[in-house]
Order: structure tokens, then C-alpha cells, then sequence
């Protein structure tokens, strides 16, 4: 079969890596993918934000399957076109998308179907939201209402700060809508993500991690995309799980089906456990980076299996293996990240050091210029390890990332510490 991945990240590089293994995929292509994918994949620079595009793309390669690694093109509504070309694809409509694509639709649910969340008001007036917020206790919670890049939440006690970033939704410089801003209850508990592969006919768990949203050491700084992850998460017991599906993803895809807007695709969602009782904090509507790194070096191939049958609404028959491993994924920044990261680093001295065998090196961006490998932004790669225990990965990983002296990069030391 001939596989369309598309985004430019480390979890398409991670994506493209589990995929290749499957002896079912004979052909990938990565748009526009990075100079990471093009050892396993062929490399097709196209505007991914524009759906004819793409599917041009997918007649001119006779495409079996579209593999979509960002959330941008199920807001776009990729799904929709390539459905109407009856090209095989495991993602959510335009229509469901909203799920992550707006987070006031989200909480709006879970407040019709009960389903356990922080409490929150919506604000559409930057003053009100002010006024609001002055007497809420610390820490404040603040998110813009659409899509940002893992840039959209800000936790902080400096009213400054909160009201700084108030003005920013308002002024569209954070997030993809300026007319909405949601405060949330801050919730006290352990986070984890859980994600889910949802057909028509099934929910069918498929792995667990934790997640490191702050730049630096012990969650200090400014949130980011991501700055590394492990998996599974040892918060997430066989109960714990019955209790998110049945509180959580259950009254979620029954609401989507009543509402017309049927959920399909891989659903992340992002939960904090107090009590043994857990709350949902957001949804993704795609594996999230850098959580995918740590899945797809735990589930190999079978990434593979889980998009094609779930394209095909057959995930009922789908038996999948989480092995009793674990896996760590450390992201590899620009200093610069994520405020000013910069461009155009030289980064050939790392990718050369002969590292453990156990390591996987996925790229975020980068690419050739004149020779030299060179990134496009803030996170350029994911240091990312499989072994027996979380112990066991995370000393490979570290003793790895210790052999780097670019004086460029930067990487948090504490990832995979409980």
C-alpha cells in the first residue's frame, strides 16, 4: 500500500518509522516531511493548508491511505475532502475536529453530559474576563478557545502575567480565535494522557504517557509544545481506565453521534487524577508530540494496523499488544525556544556521535542546506528509547544527550522523573 504522511514534525518521523516496519506499506510519502523522513520515506513539498493540494497529491501517487500527523488539517476539513474522493483516511471531520478545535465546545459537553471537568466561564469581552479573574483563587487558568499550537494554556499566580495574556487571545496573537477566552478551576491531581482509536462501532484503548509541558527543569518556565514525555503512564490502573471510559469517552462519542458530528480518529485525551477520580482537562484529536515518540517505539507496526482499520471502521477486530516495556522521549530544543527560537542552526555534530543502539533520533523541521543539517524553529529533535523500564530508558537517553556539546540546543534533565 502507498502511505501519504503528512506534517513535518518528530512524531511523523516517528509516525513514518513505525509505519515502514509493517510488510502491508510498500511506499511513503511525507508532506513536506523533514530531512529525517527522507531515509525512510519520499519527501513531497505541497501546501498542506490547502485540502485540493493534497489531494492532487493522492491521485497523481495513487495514495491507499492519508496518515495526518497535525491538527490544523482536520480543522481545514481534509477529512471531508479526501473522504468525498472515497481515499481511505482515520481522522476526524471539520465538524468534529472541534473537539480540540475549540475548547468552549468541549466544556459545553462535558457540562450537557456531565462528564467530570474543571469548572469554567467562556468570556467574549477582554474586561469582563478581567474582572472575572480577580476573584478567582491561584493559581489562574487561562486558555485560549482555539487551536495554538500547545501555546493556547497559561497556569500562573502573577495577575500580571494573566492579564497580560488575556489581552493577547483578545489581540490574536495567541491562538486561531480572538473572541474567546476560557478560566478554568485550577485541578489539583497527577496529569496523564490516554489515547483511544474510535471507528464507528469501537472505542479500543491504545497506550498511555506523561507529558512535560514546561521549557526548563522542574516545571519551571514557559509552557511549550512539549519538552519530552514516557510511556505508559503508572497512574492509569486497569480501574482507573474502566472509570475513563466510562465517565469520560463513552458520554463524549455518544454526544458526538447525537449532535450529527460522529467521532472518528485517534482521540488523546489530557486527564488529571485526584482521589482516583479522573477529570478531563482537554481533548486532542491526534497523537500529540512528543507522546507519539514513546508510543510508536512501544507499538511499532501496529501504528500501521490501527490507521488502516479504523479508515475501514473495522478496529473491532483489532487485537493490540501493548508490551510490558516503557518508553522515553527527550526533545532537543533551540535555546531560543519557545519565546525566540531561532533558525538555520548547524546540528551535524549531533546526528554524527555514534550513540547506543537503543536510541531513535526523530526530527522536528529540519532539513539540508549546503550539507549541513539545519532546523526551522524551537524543537529539532527526540532523543527517544525503549528498554525494559522507565529506569532503564531513561539512563540510555541521558548518558546519549550528555555526548551533544552544541552549544545551541538545550534539553530539560528531569524528564521521566515521577
Amino acid at each position: 500500500m502507498k502511505i501519504l504522511i503528512i506534517g513535518n514534525g518528530a512524531r511523523e518521523h516517528a509516525l513514518t518509522w513505525a509505519i515502514s516496519q509493517n510488510p502491508r506499506c510498500t511506499k511513503i510519502y511525507c508532506s513536506p516531511g523533514n530531512a529525517g523522513t527522507t531515509e525512510l520515506a519520499t519527501n513531497v513539498d505541497i501546501d498542506v493548508t490547502s485540502n485540493n493540494e493534497i489531494l492532487e497529491m493522492c491521485l497523481l501517487h495513487s495514495i491507499d491511505l492519508v496518515i495526518v500527523g497535525p491538527e490544523k488539517q482536520f480543522e481545514q476539513g481534509l477529512t471531508n475532502a479526501l473522504k468525498e474522493k472515497n481515499i481511505l483516511v482515520f481522522g476526524p471531520t471539520m465538524e468534529a475536529s472541534q473537539l480540540e478545535a475549540s475548547k468552549s465546545f468541549t466544556k459545553n459537553m462535558c457540562k450537557h453530559k456531565k462528564i467530570p471537568t474543571g469548572n469554567y466561564e467562556i468570556f467574549s469581552r477582554v474586561d469582563d474576563a478581567k474582572k472575572f479573574l480577580r476573584e478567582q483563587p491561584t493559581p489562574y487558568v487561562i486558555k485560549a478557545d482555539g487551536l495554538a499550537a500547545g501555546k493556547g494554556v497559561l497556569v500562573s499566580s502573577d495577575i500580571k502575567e494573566a492579564d497580560n495574556f488575556i489581552s493577547s487571545i483578545f489581540a490574536g496573537k495567541i491562538g486561531t480565535v480572538k473572541s474567546k477566552v476560557i478560566i478554568e478551576e485550577y485541578l489539583e491531581g497527577k496529569e496523564m494522557s490516554v489515547f483511544f482509536a474510535i471507528d464507528k462501532k469501537t472505542i479500543k484503548y491504545i497506550g498511555s504517557a506523561q507529558d512535560y509541558k514546561r521549557a526548563f527543569d522542574h516545571d519551571r518556565g514557559p509552557n511549550t509544545g512539549g519538552m519530552g514525555a514516557f510511556s505508559p503512564s503508572p497512574s492509569l490502573t486497569k480501574k482507573i481506565l474502566e472509570k475513563v471510559l466510562n465517565k469520560i469517552i463513552k458520554p463524549t462519542v455518544e454526544y458526538m453521534k447525537e449532535t450529527g458530528n460522529e467521532f472518528s480518529g485517534i482521540l488523546y485525551a489530557g486527564l488529571v487524577l485526584n482521589n482516583g477520580e479522573p477529570k478531563l482537562i482537554e481533548y486532542n484529536v491526534r497523537f500529540g508530540d512528543p507522546e507519539c515518540q514513546a508510543l510508536c517505539v512501544r507499538l511499532g507496526a501496529q501504528i500501521f494496523d490501527i490507521y488502516f482499520s479504523g479508515a475501514k471502521n473495522e478496529l473491532s477486530s483489532l487485537s493490540i499488544n501493548e508490551a510490558c516495556d516503557s518508553a522515553i522521549t527527550v526533545i532537543v530544543a533551540e535555546k531560543g525556544y519557545p519565546k525566540n527560537p531561532r533558525s538555520d542552526c548547524e546540528l551535524n555534530d549531533i546526528v554524527d556521535i555514534k550513540y547506543n543502539k537503543a536510541l531513535k533520533i526523530f526530527h522536528a523541521g529540519t532539513y539540508f542546506k549546503n550539507n549541513f543539517l539545519c532546523n526551522t524553529g524551537g524543537r529539532i529533535f527526540s532523543f527517544t528509547v525503549r528498554s525494559k523500564n522507565l529506569k532503564n530508558a531513561r539512563t540510555i537517553v541521558y548518558k546519549a544527550l550528555t555526548k551533544i556539546e552544541n552549544e545551541n540546543i538545550f534539553y530539560r534533565t528531569d524528564i521521566g522523573t515521577l
